[in-house]
């Protein structure tokens, strides 16, 4: 499909990544903030609010702050932290001065934590609890860690802004089958890219308001909702973390029009009396994981709207998307967004794509990078996919073991490992179990030594220190054997409702 006529373009527009502050992401945001100073950026509570002008000063002075402290351009900086006005401004003033970010998901635990480190060799890290600060340091003393305040000595003024389109500017860590999360790079170009089709598709414009309750370690909060705020010269209530009354607060005391989400979001909205407040948005937005046709049918029901739902990765940040003014399909994730080819290919077959949008390649892997793309430049996704009768795309599985439980990706593999140090368990095998809140629950099938018994609480006791709590099993199970082929080979599609199944 031609750029020109891609169904989310309005008419008379076009897709330019570049026409704007020169296809960075830190230059659409300076063209913004010379344009506008006096708009509001950042709502933080009835009466704090902070505009571009106050925003583009405060990053201003805080990336003189890490210079001074003798960070560089390219440099990585993890930032984990709850959101709040000071990790905006520490993440823009990174991007400002060319350092590299590596949002790193605040409920890592230390193993999962430390990896990060040696992986990404950050020079810094912006952190906002000291347990995890200590887990970094113990990984490399030499990191500089900072809470988000970056409590440090005035620098002096530099260059910002300067940033070439294709130099990295993130680095997000995605769970990987081996149980080894890999870093994909993605650029300024890319970054600017994508949320410049998401301007276009959803026709975000200043006068548009966003209940941001997502993490701004995740591309969601942070690559769509974040980024994407700054680019259209829009604004955002930031709210610490999702509760459905803020989000119902924020529509009513400040005007919010846009609302992003998880299914699992979603599904707590549609419980609360107050839901059909949610009637008042211009646009719900859900992502990160499939959303049910049947939340979507009720969800319109109880508020008269229709769920915009989408598809993007860490590699790719947003690649196809419901369209704004045209039919809004349950159970479909949409047609490719402007810029972006997509592709099916094998049996069954695998999404494809290619665009100014998807990532390089993964940090320091060069093995996986051979394995990530086609010799024409399309990345392999994982995801197997169909196209309905009207040509959207519906995910239909995937190509590779993942999960996704609350908007989380989580690798069997991953959780297997660390029960498999567990003395009492002699063999398992994690799966998922449908879930309409969670998506996946993930269910853990555990052979245990000497038949013994063994409670959900001292598994997730004894994961505490090794996995995320989001990776932890909701559902266990203890077997006598796990279902194996006359190889060997372990057929977890034999696993079901706490029994393992005679036949296959």
């Amino acid at each position: 499909m031609a750029t020109g006529e891609n169904p989310h373009l309005a008419r008379g527009h076009r897709f330019d990544p570049s026409a704007r502050g020169g296809g960075t992401l830190v230059g659409s945001w300076a063209a913004g903030w010379t344009e506008y100073p006096e708009r509001t950026c950042l709502v933080l509570g009835p009466e704090h609010t902070l505009s571009y002008g106050d925003l583009e000063a405060a990053s201003r002075r805080a990336a003189g702050k890490l210079r001074a402290a003798g960070l560089d351009r390219g440099d990585r900086v993890i930032l984990s932290a709850a959101s709040s006005v000071h990790l905006v401004v520490a993440h823009v003033a990174c991007l400002r001065a060319g350092l590299v970010v590596v949002p790193t998901n605040t409920a890592y635990r230390a193993t999962e934590l430390q990896h990060v480190v040696g992986d990404a060799k950050p020079r810094a890290a912006i952190i906002d609890d000291p347990e995890r600060a200590e887990w970094i340091r113990g990984a490399d003393e030499r990191v500089l860690t900072l809470s988000p305040d970056l409590p440090l000595p005035d620098g002096p003024e530099i260059e910002l802004d300067g940033a070439a389109p294709n130099d990295p500017a993130l680095i997000g860590y995605t769970s990987g089958t081996t149980g080894q999360p890999k870093g994909a790079v993605l650029s300024q170009h890319n970054l600017a890219s994508s949320i410049e089709a998401l301007r276009l598709a959803w026709r975000w414009t200043s006068d548009d308001r966003l209940a941001l309750s997502l993490p701004l370690f995740h591309m969601h909060g942070l690559g769509v909702g974040l980024h994407g705020t700054l680019h259209a010269g829009a604004s955002a209530i930031l709210l610490p973390r999702f509760e459905p009354d803020a989000v119902f607060d924020a529509i009513s005391a400040h005007g919010a029009t846009l609302f992003f989400g998880v299914p699992t979001m979603y599904h707590r909205l549609a419980e609360s009396p107050r839901v059909g407040e949610l009637s008042a948005l211009r646009l719900c937005v859900s992502g990160s994981a499939p959303l049910p046709a049947e939340l979507h049918t009720r969800f319109e029901e109880l508020t008269d709207q229709k769920i915009l739902e989408r598809y993007g990765m860490t590699e790719t940040a947003m690649l196809v998307s419901n369209p704004v003014d045209g039919q809004r399909r349950p159970g479909t994730v949409g047609l490719p967004l402007p810029g972006v080819e997509m592709r099916l290919r094998g049996d069954p077959a695998e999404i494809e794509v290619r665009g100014p949008n998807i990532f390089a390649g993964y940090w320091e892997r060069p093995d996986a990078n051979s394995e990530a793309f086609t010799a024409d430049g399309f990345f392999r996704t994982g995801d197997l996919g169909a196209l309905d009768e009207e040509g959207y795309l519906v995910i239909s599985g995937r190509a590779r073991e993942l999960l996704i439980s609350g908007g989380y990706n989580v690798y069997p593999r991953e959780v297997e490992e660390a029960l498999a140090e567990d003395p009492r368990i002699l063999e398992a095998a994690v799966v998922g179990t449908p879930s309409p809140e969670w998506g996946d629950a993930i269910t853990a099938y555990l052979v245990t030594a000497n038949e013994e018994e063994i409670s959900p609480e001292a598994v997730r006791k004894f994961l505490a220190s090794r996995l995320a709590p989001y990776k932890h099993p909701r559902i266990l199970f203890r077997v006598d054997a796990l279902p194996r082929n006359a190889l060997g080979k372990l057929q977890k599609h034999r696993l079901q409702g706490g029994r393992v199944l005679e036949k296959e």
